[in-house]
């Protein structure tokens, strides 16, 4: 007689959904340091260019590939099957509760996907296609079967470095030349990604905050319409000083590229944090604005920060967040704030990388009279842990609001989470 427990897992199986490749075709990616990885196609059969970069997230392939950031990029995942549980419908009410789809975005940011065993079945209950689908309905080319340890350890040692996947016939060709390469860092992708005309989230909110889009993830801007904000999405380079009086924050979002590109955002800014009294915080590419704004400089990092488990420790204690914990966040990035002795005037590091020391927030002193906070890492996360959920921008409430559906009245602000 054979157990009952034995045939669970063979029915769970028997509902996942066979979805293959129906044409697979022989790819390869380039890289510009001059090695080559033999696979095969999946998504769309094109070839690209774009900046190649790994990511050591385990699960939310979907969040990660819709992430703007990533725009521009061809992503390695260091998790080797990729696909799994398929991708959901990503479309959501527009109301006080969601912004209008489930994912980061509308569609595919990523230029390229590299995995090490893209999956033919899928199963979840929120899953309508395969991986392989999505990617061929936004036009993006992804290639499978080849050693991403291998190629994770060469960009660690070496750093990011610039890459091409090539497909079918392309594939039979000789590598490009280093000058054929395109570099996405040269040009603005904020100015991309950014919205190009201005929109509000939930107009009947509780308290209105200011978000410049630098290329927003989609929880940013529903992690505060769940917390009853009335959300003003304005492009990054809107003159936010001529209308920061109707205004009860600011917010400055996570975006993709270089943030030198963003100087005249950074400019605007430095106004703003000598002139405006009310809160700012900032995420990612935010940071970095508030960062130059404030005086310190961005470099770019040897290989980036790029998945779900960085450690990062507090070194100042603000709402929620104590000096000396260590918490592990969400992070996508490859240029971050120089760390200097002494800190501009007004200003401290909030907090500082555990792995490599790389600045991972700053915020302005009690003494500056100031309210403004930046940080590298997303503390929203999606996908992520969520340690960090308590470092943001909310109302500081009357009474007690522990729910993210809560709709409060809030009496004044303070970084307490997001």
């Amino acid at each position: 007689m054979i157990s009952r427990r034995f045939l669970t897992p063979q029915l769970s199986r028997g509902l996942a959904t066979y979805a293959p490749n129906p044409f697979p075709i022989p790819a390869i990616l380039h890289l510009k340091s001059g090695q080559t990885f033999h696979g095969r196609s999946f998504g769309t059969p094109r070839s690209i260019y774009g900046e190649t970069v790994f990511s050591t997230s385990i699960t939310s392939y979907t969040e990660s590939m819709t992430d703007p950031s990533y725009r521009g990029q061809i992503l390695v995942f260091t998790t080797p099957m990729i696909g799994n549980y398929g991708v959901p419908l990503n479309k959501a009410p527009t109301d006080s509760q969601d912004v209008g789809m489930v994912l980061e975005s509308r569609g595919v940011q990523c230029a390229g996907v590299v995995v090490a065993d893209v999956a033919e079945k899928f199963s979840h209950h929120s899953a309508v296609e395969s991986i392989h689908s999505w990617c061929e309905r936004h036009g993006v080319p992804g290639i499978t079967g080849v050693d991403t340890r291998a190629i994770t350890t060469l960009l660690r040692d070496q750093g990011t470095t610039l890459g091409r996947i090539a497909v079918g016939a392309d594939s039979t060709l000789p590598a490009p030349k280093p000058e054929e390469y395109w570099d996405p860092s040269k040009e603005n992708l904020v100015d991309q990604a950014s919205t190009k005309t201005p929109y509000v989230l939930n107009p009947e909110g509780d308290i209105k905050i200011a978000v410049l889009d630098f290329g927003a993830k989609a929880n940013i801007l529903r992690s505060l319409v769940r917390r009853g904000a009335a959300v003003h999405v304005l492009p990054w380079n809107y003159d936010f000083n001529v209308v920061r009086d109707n205004y009860d924050g600011l917010f400055l979002t996570n975006g993709p590229g270089n943030p030198v590109h963003c100087m005249p955002a950074a400019l605007k800014l430095r106004k703003t944090l000598e002139e405006w009294d009310k809160p700012v915080f900032g995420i990612c590419m935010g940071h970095q604005i508030i960062g130059i704004a404030a005086g310190l400089d961005a470099y770019r990092m040897t290989f980036g920060n790029r998945g779900h488990n960085q450690p990062v420790l507090a070194l100042a204690s603000s709402g929620s967040i104590e000096a000396g914990r260590v918490y592990v966040t969400s992070q996508n990035h490859q240029y971050a704030l120089t760390l200097q002795d002494p800190f501009p005037e007004g200003w401290e590091p909030f907090f500082i990388n555990c792995n490599d020391s790389s600045v991972e927030g700053i915020k302005s002193t009690t003494e500056s009279g100031k309210r403004v906070w930046g940080v590298q890492f997303h503390p929203e996360s999606a996908g992520g842990p969520l340690d960090t959920i308590e470092v943001r921008l909310v109302p500081q409430l009357s009474g007690v609001c522990s729910d993210d559906h809560d709709r409060c009245s809030p009496t004044s602000w303070t970084s307490v989470g997001l």
